[in-house]
């Protein structure tokens, strides 16, 4: 048996956190609400196992809380994920963790990271075009293949997932952790992978302007990849808090602004008017090449929307929640970047370009802002108390909070 934390079926407890979050709870009551509505439990289970060729059960050492977690606690996450993930489940994507037995390449005892997109390798389906092409990510057989449906590690029923003391994983999403990486750093090397990936699909012309909306761990880890990867001028980046504005700068960031000021301050730094609707907010004829919506949130990719040039391009690098009004799309003619996870080889597009988890271990080693990410470590047992700190993260000044399942 293995202590775990449980995400299980239960409509009325998700529908109930639904309800809360609208009604606007936040702070230390949206963490109360989450330990106490959401469909999430402690629980002894059984500890995953998988008998083909290539998989290996790992003990986490670290697994961060997400804002995709988060999203899926409150109610916030689309329906249209629910065909892609089989319950019960347990949560946690971004792992460091230790081998509990050798595998190919891999001796007892090594630390690696996880990749936990779950394709074709994974499944011991035949390749499809995209996971042949390197776009692991894009995988078409994810409800199919020898494990129930699952988009990832973390919202599969047979692979468990890093909120837990056991987790099985294939050798193909593994990848090695220097010795010299501490396990709090190396914790951000899968959301650090997603920046690099959402940054390279962006293609950034060389000068661009650049906006990042958000600065929490997505956001910040965007300003640090525009900065290593791209050759983009100006990055100007939204953050709430004045932890995230240092942190931002520190990373790469030109300048960092709040929402409210955010508009006005554009229309000064790269032209254009500034135009009042008569319902919701303002928007530039004018603006930056390029915007990032690093939240998630209705709010964030609506200005990134109202914020970028004629012909610019947004990317979504937040899993998407909340209507909004695509107006700007087809009066600009923007382009709208969908980014999810991180490729898991060269593509095709550029076979001489490193994969993303690759970079993102190489530079996780080397950046020294990224050692204070994680601030907060929490064991199983206080996952309510870990929770609320997640969901006001910003306002308590902390950038990632993460779970230690070893520790009592």
């Amino acid at each position: 048996m293995s202590q775990a934390l449980e995400f299980y079926r239960s409509p009325a407890r998700y529908l109930a956190a639904r309800g809360i979050a609208a009604a606007g709870a936040g702070g230390r009551l949206a963490g109360a609400v989450a330990g106490s509505v959401s469909p999430l439990r402690l629980v002894d289970r059984p500890a995953e196992r998988r008998d083909e060729p290539g998989w290996v059960r790992l003990r986490p050492l670290l697994s961060g809380i997400c804002g995709s977690d988060l999203a899926l606690l409150g109610g916030h996450s689309s329906p249209y994920l629910t065909a892609l993930a089989s319950l019960p489940f347990v949560p946690g994507h971004e792992i460091v963790a230790e081998t509990v037995a050798a595998a190919p390449g891999l001796p007892a005892g090594s630390r690696v990271v996880v990749d936990p997109v779950l394709s074709c390798a994974a499944r011991g389906t035949r390749p499809c075009p995209e996971c042949r092409a390197g776009r692991r990510n894009r995988c078409g057989h994810i409800t199919t293949g020898s494990l129930r449906a699952g988009l990832q590690t973390g919202f599969c029923a047979d692979t468990g997932g890093g909120w837990s003391r056991s987790v099985v994983a294939h050798v193909s999403q593994l990848h090695r952790v220097p010795d010299e990486l501490a396990d709090r750093t190396a914790v951000l090397v899968e959301p650090l992978a997603c920046a690099v990936h959402s940054v390279r699909r962006a293609a950034i012309a060389p000068g661009a302007s650049v906006l990042v909306v958000g600065a929490g761990t997505v956001g910040l880890l965007t300003v640090l990849a525009l900065r290593e990867f791209t050759a983009a001028g100006p990055i100007y980046a939204v953050a709430k808090h004045p932890h995230q504005r240092a942190l931002a700068e520190a990373l790469g960031a030109t300048e960092t602004f709040g929402v409210r000021r955010l508009a006005r301050a554009l229309r000064m730094l790269t032209g254009g008017t500034l135009e009042h609707p008569d319902l919701g907010a303002d928007f530039l004829l004018g603006g930056v090449d390029v915007a990032f919506d690093c939240t998630g949130g209705a709010g964030g990719l609506d200005t990134a929307l109202r914020t970028v040039r004629a012909g610019g391009t947004v990317v979504m690098s937040g899993m998407p929640s909340g209507a909004v009004d695509l107006a700007p799309v087809w009066f600009r003619e923007l382009h709208l970047i969908g980014s999810y996870a991180s490729a898991g080889g060269p593509e095709a597009e550029a076979p001489a370009q490193a994969p993303d988890f690759a970079e993102a271990v190489r530079l996780a080693g080397r950046v020294a802002p990224l050692a204070g990410f994680v601030d907060a470590v929490y064991p199983l047992s206080r996952w309510r108390e870990a929770i609320g700190h997640a969901l006001s993260a910003g306002r308590l000044g902390s950038v990632k909070v993460a779970f230690d399942p070893n520790r009592s």
